[in-house]
């Protein structure tokens, strides 16, 4: 471990609103002038304020975000839970080959340092099979955005559900959001399209223990159609087509997105 200061069932389901009332703290790292304009033009999409509240936040919480990508939610968190609260990440090891993920990774934790007297200390751990995230029943709220359909295509998913309910205190929150697919049609195990069906992903989180507990619309996206020559990649941010029929895809923006709150059992180890 590595320590940096360097369809849906019908049982406990509400459906929450995509405006909810944010406390001043959340508002004001959501407007951190440290943050990267990039990822401020994001938040018309993301909705970090509602999805966060959705989810439960509040700073004094022990926080752990599996997988952080670029670090736009670690912006926000960092800060956030800076004072009063725990921020942890959690970083898969990578293929020497994969120069592109490489060097994400090395930005973020460059970014890490760099900001260190924003952020805190942020607690980084890696994401495999043989070490633990925390200690068991530690933390209260995990994160992950837009993760689930990259461990379908790559076998991981159960082992990863797994060691995030392990990691999670007894009535602790896991709060995740992927890429929704189309119940018109069969969900692809591997995920080619990037786009997973939210029946599929309640049923496949509910093996490893969770209960849902929340069902949000805050990443609703009616506009988008799903079917792509390149997935869910020909949408921003990645625009995988390049120039082909840009305009198109920028009009319909970012990507139509399932919010799921599941909470561990109380009496579950």
């Amino acid at each position: 471990m590595l320590k940096r200061r360097s369809f849906l069932t019908s049982t406990c389901l509400l459906a929450f609103p995509a405006i909810a009332l944010a406390d001043s703290a959340l508002n004001q790292a959501v407007a951190g002038t440290s943050r990267s304009p990039s990822n401020v033009a994001r938040d018309r999409y993301r909705h970090p304020v509602a999805i966060l509240e959705f989810f439960g936040l509040n700073n004094h919480l022990s926080v752990l975000e599996v997988e952080p990508g670029a670090g736009y939610w670690t912006e926000i968190l960092a800060p956030y839970l800076k004072t009063h609260g725990a921020y942890r990440v959690a970083i898969p090891p990578v293929p020497a080959t994969a120069t592109r993920d490489h060097a994400v990774i090395d930005a973020y934790l460059q970014s890490l340092n760099s900001r260190a007297a924003t952020y805190g200390d942020v607690i980084v751990v890696p994401f495999t099979d043989s070490i633990p995230l925390a200690p068991p029943n530690s933390i209260d709220l995990v994160l992950s955005f837009r993760n689930l359909h990259d461990w379908m295509a790559n076998g991981t998913a159960t082992t990863k559900l797994d060691a995030i309910y392990a990691a999670l205190k007894r009535g602790g929150v896991f709060g995740i959001e992927d890429h929704r697919g189309l119940l018109s049609q069969p969900q692809d195990p591997h995920v080619k399209s990037g786009y997973v069906r939210e029946d599929y992903a309640i049923a496949l989180i509910q093996k490893s223990g969770f209960n849902l507990a929340g069902v949000s619309q805050i990443g609703d996206n009616p506009r988008d159609t799903k079917n792509y020559p390149k997935g869910v990649w020909t949408l921003p941010p990645i625009l995988a087509l390049g120039e082909v029929d840009r305009a198109k895809y920028l009009a319909i923006g970012e990507s139509d997105r399932w919010t799921l709150k599941f909470i561990k059992p109380s009496g579950d180890s």
